[in-house]
Order: structure tokens, then C-alpha cells, then sequence
């Protein structure tokens, strides 16, 4: 039982981190072009479509992919409760499934920006022209960018992620 709840834990929060990848990329502006972008509109069409059609995009942000992230961590953190309750949710228990889920989505969503921000600094060591390299840039360059100005480069190291990574890690301990 606990190996069929893993794997789909696993998958749902796969498919949870396509829809903040897709919800952060059209957050942020960044390109669909590439490799990922495609790969991320691809596998999360199938939801994000249909919601479009009853959840319109206002701002220029994409609520119809953040509405499925929270829905899919909704259905699992349900499914969970279900599971070592025995009996369906009611009352409380949607309370506490929909509180599950959104701090599961923005655990998520940490660990997405945690994630980009250390492949940005691989990158920029190995191979700072790699196709990905823009992307990453465009997705983090929001939350560095204050940083950048209250700590600029020291002898050309950039501190600034590392500190964001920091914070970042402090959220997830009130998480």
C-alpha cells in the first residue's frame, strides 16, 4: 500500500511542478521556445486548456495552471486523508485538505525556485551559453534582482542566490 502511495504521490507532484513551471514561466515572461517550455505546455495541456475556458487569465497571469497545481495537490492530500481516516472528508476535513494543498503547492513551488537557482549557478560555471541558461535567468532574475542591489558581486561572486536560497529555506521551515 505505502509503494502505490508513493508513486502517486510521485506523479502528482510531478505534474504539480510542470503546472508552477508553466504558471512561473508565464509569470515571469519567460520563453516557451525552447526544449522546456515546450516539454512543460505539452505534458499540462491537457488540464490547462480545459480550465482556460472557465478560469481566465487576468494580469497576465496564468491562474488556470496554478488552479490545476492546487487541485492535483488537493486531490492527493484528499486522498491521503481518505486513506488513513477511512471515511470520506467533511466539514473540517475540506478545510484542512485545501490548507494541505496549498502548502503543498507552495512547498512545490520553493523547491521549483530552489531548483532553478542552482542549476542557474551550475550553469554558469560549466557552460553559462547552454539553451537553458535564459530560462533560468528569466525565472529567477525577479527575486535576485533586489538582492543584487542590497548585496552587489563581491571580486565578481555573485552571493545573491545563495542568500535567496537562504530565504528560501527559512519559508520552508514555517511550511
Amino acid at each position: 500500500m505505502r509503494a502505490i502511495f508513493f508513486l502517486i504521490d510521485a506523479v502528482a507532484g510531478f505534474f504539480t511542478i510542470l503546472f508552477l513551471l508553466r504558471f512561473l514561466m508565464q509569470l515571469t515572461r519567460a520563453s516557451f521556445a525552447g526544449q522546456v517550455g515546450d516539454f512543460v505546455v505539452r505534458l499540462t495541456n491537457w488540464a490547462v486548456k480545459p480550465l482556460r475556458r472557465v478560469i481566465p487569465g487576468l494580469g497576465g497571469i496564468d491562474w488556470a495552471s496554478l488552479v490545476a497545481a492546487l487541485a492535483l495537490q488537493g486531490l492527493l492530500a484528499g486522498l491521503m486523508v481518505v486513506a488513513m481516516t477511512g471515511v470520506a472528508p467533511g466539514g473540517d476535513a475540506v478545510l484542512a485538505i485545501l490548507s494541505l494543498a496549498v502548502r503543498g503547492v507552495l512547498r512545490l513551488a520553493i523547491y521549483v525556485l530552489m531548483g532553478v537557482l542552482i542549476l542557474q549557478a551550475v550553469l554558469s560555471w560549466i557552460n553559462p551559453y547552454s539553451p537553458i541558461a535564459p530560462l533560468t535567468n528569466q525565472l529567477t532574475r525577479p527575486l535576485l534582482t533586489p538582492i543584487r542591489r542590497l548585496l552587489p558581486p563581491l571580486s565578481g561572486i555573485d552571493l545573491s542566490p545563495l542568500v535567496l536560497i537562504l530565504l528560501l529555506q527559512v519559508i520552508l521551515i514555517y511550511l
